[in-house]
């Protein structure tokens, strides 16, 4: 019934734009010059593009528009191809300028509004991803959600929707608050693990690994709840879901096998084809995974990819002692992927008549380029032993040729991913490693912390204000695991710290809220693993092994209310359990909830 009062009040009404085109905002004064390098690069849009704050909610209900939040981040290939074909066109600028507020997200800065809109578009459409354009209503209820849309159906779906908005303003916010309404979903299962491990099982590509039969995402919080529910009770079955999953990832194309670090995705099931941005926080998770995978599966491959993900980052993504938040997808020239695709008669050119045999078998050179750009130097099937010396010695002939083609970096420095790499570096055992470690552990807690209050980050020299859960959690995450490694006492009481600030600031009334301060009329689930791990579960799991009576006390009573709370599919509910299957939570979560 929701989505039908969407469908009629929104997707099926397209009609022709309005002949009354209002002038051209100079949108370059508002995003000129942001310390966000995303919204940095609209400044120059003819779009008049305003950041999200409660003016522009303001300046909505002042004119009666809706809004148009666009989300999306620098490193994302298609925000660059949505910005060339719609964000740049005039004619969809004068519409959005005249009939709408246009508002950009940088969605590393505003992780709680994308987790909500990105919900929204979930419940609504089907999907989710970026860039994510939502229409919302004056009074902050998500209308409408799409993704990315080649430039005349985005044109016609934001005239629609202008149009039905003057004709039936009352029928379209009517609308938006059903689609905002609560879901009905079962409760958490009482053997939660065996719930979550049948979805889990149901969800896994068993000849490929990961999960899901089109594109693959490393799906790093559920990677990490397996290993820890093999820890506590070691399956057969798991241990090898895990071995192919993490062979694929480190085997095949998510991989950049010439200089290290995994890219965000591939676009089809076999990890062969990536998108090419490479983020932050997934190489940190990916170097957390496969380090504690190591020691659980005894496999050195595993070891080596957690060493070279971690030396890829210190390499290419250190600034200061800590670290920025991601490579973009395209390169100086603009080029999908050009900072890793190679011609083959260039790769021909670079190796000896032995190697380029192997090789042009391996990388499937015989074939036509996938990309426009050439051929990615990844293995398309296992190599042989003799196959495999030849491979390394050709990926160091052309790393050694590739230097200086470097991907643009997005400089801005997010205090909870370089939490989650605190984690990683703390528990490897390289001693490079340990004092990276001890400089980023130092970065956070003289640059992002005020002795009150954690920053969100800097950028470009500006602080950025406003962390929110996920980065109170992720830092404490982080630094507790540092303080564990060391044995340092002055690491642990700020690990504590962390955790007393992130509860006064984002736990009331029972219940977790992703950001100080909300603008939406609805919020995100603090509980729901996505990329990233769910904030909440992370921040109770602290608790309940941080030795504080006050913080254990709190975790204890969020966790069994966790337990009777909606949750959904299981699936998505990884990371919280994963905590209660840790030895003795989940009695006290029961003596917490009488």
């Amino acid at each position: 019934m929701m989505k039908s009062i969407l469908l009629r009040g929104v997707v099926l009404v397209f009609v022709i734009l309005s002949t009354w085109q209002p002038p051209q905002a100079d949108a370059a004064s508002r995003l000129a010059g942001n310390a966000s390098p995303y919204l940095a690069m609209h400044a120059e849009d003819p779009v008049d593009w305003r950041e999200w704050n409660a003016a522009a909610l303001a300046e909505a209900r002042r004119h009666g528009r809706l809004l148009l939040v666009s989300v999306g981040y620098f490193a994302c290939h298609w925000c660059h191809v949505m910005q060339r074909e719609s964000y740049r066109d005039a004619e969809v600028a004068r519409l959005l300028n005249g009939q709408f507020i246009p508002v950009k997200v940088d969605k590393e800065l505003n992780a709680g509004l994308d987790a909500t809109l990105q919900a929204f578009s979930e419940r609504t459409r089907g999907r989710a991803g970026w860039p994510l354009n939502v229409f919302v209503t004056p009074d902050g209820q998500p209308l409408f959600a799409m993704q990315y849309a080649p430039r005349d159906e985005f044109l016609r779906i934001a005239a629609a929707l202008a149009e039905r908005w003057r004709k039936d303003r009352a029928g379209l916010e009517a609308a938006a608050r059903a689609a905002s309404a609560p879901v009905s979903q079962p409760p958490m299962p009482a053997d939660s693990r065996a719930a979550y491990l049948a979805r889990a099982f149901e969800e896994a590509d068993w000849l490929r690994g990961g999960f899901g039969a089109v594109a693959k995402f490393p799906q790093a919080p559920q990677l990490m709840a397996l290993l820890e529910l093999h820890a506590a009770r070691p399956d057969a079955k798991l241990a090898e879901l895990l071995r192919l999953t993490l062979d694929r990832m480190a085997g095949r194309g998510l991989q950049d096998h010439l200089s290290g670090g995994f890219f965000r995705y591939t676009v089809d099931p076999d990890w062969q084809q990536p998108h090419f941005e490479k983020m932050l926080y997934d190489n940190a998770q990916l170097a957390l995974i496969y380090g504690r995978a190591a020691r659980l599966l005894g496999d050195e491959r595993h070891a080596a990819a957690a060493r070279r993900t971690l030396d890829f980052l210190m390499a290419r993504m250190e600034r200061d002692g800590a670290f920025v938040a991601s490579l973009s997808a395209l390169d100086a020239a603009g080029v999908e992927g050009g900072s890793y695709l190679w011609p083959a008669g260039r790769i021909e050119a670079l190796l000896d008549a032995e190697e380029w045999r192997a090789v042009r078998a391996l990388w499937a050179l015989d074939s036509a380029p996938p990309f426009e750009a050439g051929f990615l130097p990844a293995p398309q099937r296992e190599a042989s032993a003799a196959e495999a010396g030849l491979q390394q010695s050709a990926w160091a002939k052309l790393a050694k040729a590739r230097t200086g083609s470097q991907a643009p970096r997005d400089e801005k420095i997010v205090a909870g991913w370089n939490g989650l790499l605190l984690a990683a570096l703390a528990e490897s055992a390289e001693k490079t490693h340990a004092v990276a470690a001890e400089r980023l552990y130092r970065f956070i807690r003289s640059r992002l912390w005020t002795g009150q209050a954690l920053h969100k980050g800097v950028s470009g020299g500006q602080v950025l204000p406003g962390a929110e859960l996920e980065d109170y959690a992720y830092a404490a995450f982080g630094v507790w695991h540092y303080a564990l490694a060391r044995g340092d006492e002055e690491a642990r009481r700020f690990a504590l710290e962390l955790q007393r600030a992130a509860w006064r600031r984002f736990h009331r009334q029972g219940v977790f809220h992703l950001e100080a301060r909300r603008l939406l009329a609805a919020g995100a689930d603090a509980w729901e693993d996505g990329y990233l791990p769910a904030p909440a579960p992370v921040l109770v799991g602290l608790g309940l092994q941080s030795g504080d009576a006050g913080l254990a006390a709190m975790a204890s009573k969020a966790l069994a209310r966790a337990r009777g709370m909606p949750s959904g599919d299981p699936f998505w509910r990884a990371s919280l359990v994963a905590i209660l299957a840790r030895p003795g939570a989940s009695a006290d979560a029961s003596r917490s909830g009488r």
